[in-house]
């Protein structure tokens, strides 16, 4: 049992990765961008929302419904470094990095679904 509560409290106090990532509809070149404090779990989330229906964002619903999953890639576009400083809120600085990645998909000629401008 104390290793299993040793494992539980190490996991709990590893940081989650952040960063920017990208939900891409490969067959129309349509792409949701977002930034998650916790990579792993956003991945996980829009995976899960898609699959159940209940995507906030209805029309990369819609494309999902009639394209299916294989359609799709969701992936990490980029990572920030976690901070040992205790008061820091990476939010700005995941801002500031999706804007880089939205101006770079732009000049690949990307569109966004509209959830990816909140």
């Amino acid at each position: 049992m104390t290793e299993r509560k040793e494992l539980t409290r190490t996991y709990k106090q590893t940081p989650r990765p952040a960063g920017v990532y990208r939900v891409r509809n490969d067959a129309r070149g349509v792409s949701l961008v977002g930034t998650s404090q916790d990579l792993p779990g956003i991945l996980n989330r829009q995976r899960f929302q898609l699959e159940m229906g209940s995507h906030p964002d209805k029309e990369l619903q819609g494309d999902w419904n009639v394209l299916g999953p294989t359609a799709f890639t969701i992936e990490v576009l980029d990572e920030i470094e976690p901070s040992d400083a205790p008061d820091y809120d990476p939010a700005e600085d995941l801002e500031m990095l999706k804007e880089l990645w939205l101006d770079k998909l732009t000049a690949a000629g990307e569109e966004f679904y509209p959830f990816t401008r909140r």
